[in-house]
Order: C-alpha cells, then sequence, then structure tokens
C-alpha cells in the first residue's frame, strides 16, 4: 500500500447550478432570436422602402447594365478586328 496514494474524490456538481445555467442560457437564446427577428424586419421593411423610392427599377438598370457590357464588348471586339485586319 501506498502511503502518499489519494482517494480519488468523485466529482461533486450541484445540480441547481447546472439546472440555472441551462435556464439562463435558454433564456439568452430566446431574446437573441428576438433581437435577430427584430433587426431583419427593419433591414428588410429598409430595404423595400428604398427600392419603392427608386427612380429606376433594379431590374431595369440590370437589363440597361447588361446591353451596355454587350454593346463595350462588341466594340472592343470591332476594334480589336479592324486593328488586326490593318
Amino acid at each position: 500500500m501506498n502511503p502518499h496514494h489519494q482517494p480519488e474524490q468523485a466529482l461533486q456538481i450541484d445540480n441547481r447550478l447546472i439546472t440555472m445555467g441551462a435556464v439562463l442560457t435558454a433564456a439568452g437564446a430566446l431574446l437573441a432570436g428576438a433581437g435577430m427577428a427584430v433587426m431583419t424586419f427593419a433591414a428588410v421593411t429598409a430595404g423595400k422602402r428604398m427600392i419603392r423610392n427608386m427612380d429606376v427599377p433594379p431590374s431595369q438598370q440590370a437589363a440597361m447594365k447588361w446591353r451596355q457590357a454587350k454593346e463595350a464588348s462588341r466594340a472592343g471586339m470591332e476594334a480589336w478586328h479592324s486593328a488586326s485586319d490593318a
């Protein structure tokens, strides 16, 4: 027998503290979820208002930019062909 050997002690956990921690964690998660919902609602509302107040709707802006890009690409290709022919 080893005189320096300490008897192992079982881990003592206070169940009330564990329960209280779980309850506080759940309450915090619910509060965070509510905060995210309010924030999302505010952001979506602001986005809708911004789009509604635009002079040109985003779909028309995208179509115009697409046409401009196609025209620029065509003009660049024509310039490249005319320069390579010369």
